[in-house]
C-alpha cells in the first residue's frame, strides 16, 4: 500500500481514482472532489477542507479525521466506510452511502445529513442539526445524542439504544422502529408510522404518538404528554401519568393516572380501547 505522509493536496480531483493508498497527518486544502471514486484507502490525522472530499468511493477508513465546515456533501455515493474519532463539522454528510459506521463523532452542523443511506451503525455520536437521518433503512444506534427536529423521517428497521433527543416532529412516517432506555423530547412524536416499540424510555411530548398503527411502550414514563395517541392503535404500559389522552382508536392504555381523557364517539369508537389506570 503506497503512504502519503504530511502532504498539503490541492486543486480538483488531487487524487482522483486512487487505489491502495494510506495518507497520514495530511491536508486537503481547497479543490474539489479530492478522492472521487477511490477505493481501498486508509486517512488518518487527515484534514478535508474543501468539498466534495469522498464520493463514489469504496472500502475507506478514516480515523482521527476533521472535514472543515467548507467541507460540505463530504462523503455521498460511497460504500463500506467507517469513520472514528472525528470531528465532522460540515453540513449535508453522508448521502446514498451503504455500509456506513460512525463511531466516537462529532457532528455539529448536521443539517441535512444522513439522507438515504442503509446499513448504518453509529456508536456514541453527537449531532445538531434539522432533518438528520431522512429515508435510511437497517440502523443500530447506541449513545446517540441530538439537538435537532425532524429526525428520522422516512426510516424503517431501526434499533435505537440510550439515547437523548431534543427534537420535534421525531420519527415520522417510519416503520419497524425500536428504541430502548432513551429520552426523547418533542412535539409531535411518531406520527404517521407504524410498528414502533417504546422500551424503558423517557419522552415528554406534545401531541404525540398520533395516527400511528401499533405503537408500543413497555415500562415507560411520559412527562407532560398531552393529547396522546389520537387516532392511534395503542399498546401501552408507562409509570406515572398522562397528562392527557385523546381519540385513541384501539388497544390498550395502562397508566398510574390520567389527567384528562377526552373519547369522542362522533370521531372514534371508545369500546375498542381499554383504559386502565392503577394509581
Amino acid at each position: 500500500m503506497q503512504e502519503i505522509k504530511e502532504q498539503r493536496l490541492t486543486g480538483e480531483r488531487a487524487l482522483f481514482r486512487s487505489k491502495d493508498l494510506s495518507i497520514e497527518y495530511s491536508i486537503f486544502a481547497d479543490g474539489e472532489s479530492p478522492l472521487k471514486e477511490s477505493r481501498d484507502i486508509s486517512l488518518k490525522n487527515t484534514s478535508f477542507q474543501w468539498k466534495y472530499p469522498l464520493w463514489y468511493c469504496r472500502n475507506i477508513t478514516v480515523q482521527d479525521c476533521d472535514f472543515a465546515e467548507m467541507a460540505r456533501a463530504g462523503i455521498w455515493y460511497t460504500d463500506n466506510i467507517t469513520v472514528a474519532d472525528t470531528l465532522y463539522e460540515a453540513p449535508k454528510g453522508f448521502r446514498r452511502v451503504k455500509g456506513l459506521t460512525l463511531r466516537n463523532v462529532d457532528l455539529p452542523h448536521a443539517e441535512e445529513t444522513l439522507w438515504h443511506c442503509s446499513d448504518v451503525t453509529l456508536e456514541n455520536v453527537v449531532a445538531k442539526g434539522d432533518y438528520f437521518a431522512m429515508n435510511c433503512d437497517h440502523m443500530k444506534l447506541d449513545q446517540f445524542r441530538l439537538v435537532g427536529n425532524y429526525c428520522f423521517d422516512g426510516c424503517h428497521d431501526v434499533e435505537v439504544h440510550h439515547a437523548k433527543m431534543l427534537s420535534k416532529d421525531a420519527f415520522w412516517n417510519c416503520e419497524n422502529i425500536m428504541v430502548y432506555d432513551s429520552y426523547i423530547c418533542g412535539e409531535y412524536l411518531g406520527w404517521n408510522s407504524r410498528n414502533v416499540t417504546f422500551v424503558n424510555c423517557v419522552i415528554e411530548s406534545l401531541q404525540g404518538m398520533c395516527y400511528m398503527d401499533n405503537v408500543v411502550m413497555k415500562n415507560c414514563r411520559l412527562l407532560n404528554t398531552t393529547l396522546a395517541f389520537e387516532y392511534s392503535t395503542a399498546d401501552v404500559e408507562t409509570a406515572g401519568r398522562i397528562e392527557s389522552v385523546k381519540n385513541p382508536s384501539a388497544g390498550v392504555i395502562r397508566a398510574g393516572e390520567i389527567g384528562e381523557l377526552i373519547l369522542n364517539e362522533k370521531e372514534i369508537d371508545p369500546a375498542k380501547t381499554t383504559i386502565i389506570t392503577v394509581d
